[in-house]
């Protein structure tokens, strides 16, 4: 599946390793600071990138078919 940029992935998980600027995280449902205006990730290829961001790629089956339906999967696996 390609990506649909809608950033799903990158609001509704939250995230438990420290990542710049997040000492703490990222909270489940708050948008990551390092998601850009163009829906793109500004830590994309560099080492602060969290190995769980590092690791995810797009899939029907997290992604479903829409950015709605993207956020209540993502959801339903925290």
């Amino acid at each position: 599946m390609k990506c649909r940029k809608c950033a799903a992935c990158c609001i509704a998980p939250s995230i438990s390793s420290p990542i710049p600027g997040m000492p703490n995280g990222k909270p489940a449902m708050i948008r990551c600071i390092h998601l850009n205006e163009n829906m793109l990730c500004d830590l994309w290829g560099k080492a602060e990138r969290p190995k769980v961001c590092e690791n995810y790629s797009p899939n029907p089956e997290f992604c479903g078919n829409s950015f709605e339906e993207a956020v209540r999967i993502l959801n339903s696996l925290q």
